[in-house]
């Protein structure tokens, strides 16, 4: 009897182990989350210094067009009007980009308040993880070692899922703990152990 209350605790350490291994789940996309943000960051501030590049290149080139035409302005007045086409052009162009680049501002701030909230919540995870009791996961990984089974921790809430790995096979393990007692799925488990030390 007390070799079954012995596996009923362990079972319920493992239970409250599944809870805690959500969360660091969740912390994981929470940092794959947070990489993607940041990569989207960047990103947008490389393409945001991209296009002031431009801008500036495009307000040099329209400047040194307007010197040119300065100096040529003697030679006729249908250059001066080709130029001021280009001007006006370039003019367009520049409020078209400045307006591109506020746009981009904009989204940048918008990803820096995303980044500051994922931090947050990421902190928050942080926090809930460490609450983790030391000696609980060290029976676990005990058990680990005795039982050999590896545990999905991504299967749905009520069912039990793993891999067995036996002395010559693996062996899936899919149980439904809503349609099985407790007492059944350890004695089940167990009864995969081999017990011959």
């Amino acid at each position: 009897m007390a070799a079954f209350r012995d596996m009923e605790e362990v079972s319920q350490g493992l239970l409250s182990l599944l809870g805690a291994n959500r969360a660091e789940a969740q912390q994981r996309r929470l940092l794959g989350r947070h990489e993607q943000v940041v990569e989207r960051l960047l990103e947008t501030q490389d393409s945001a210094e991209q296009r002031l590049r431009e801008i500036l290149a495009m307000e040099e080139e329209v400047a040194q067009s307007l010197l040119d035409a300065k100096e040529r302005a003697h030679q006729g007045g249908v250059e001066l009007q080709q130029l001021q086409a280009e001007l006006q052009k370039a003019g367009e162009d520049n409020t078209r980009l400045k307006a591109s680049l506020l746009q981009l501002t904009r989204e940048l701030e918008e990803l820096k308040e995303i980044e500051a909230s994922l931090e947050r919540q990421e902190r928050e995870v942080d926090e809930d993880t460490t609450v983790t009791i030391p000696s609980a996961v060290y029976v676990a990984q005990l058990y680990h070692r005795i039982s050999k089974i590896e545990w999905d921790y991504e299967s749905e809430p009520g069912m039990v899922k793993g891999i067995h790995h036996g002395p010559s096979v693996a062996q899936p393990i899919h149980l439904d703990s809503t349609q099985l007692s407790k007492k059944f799925i350890s004695d089940y488990l167990w009864s995969l152990v081999d017990t011959d030390w």
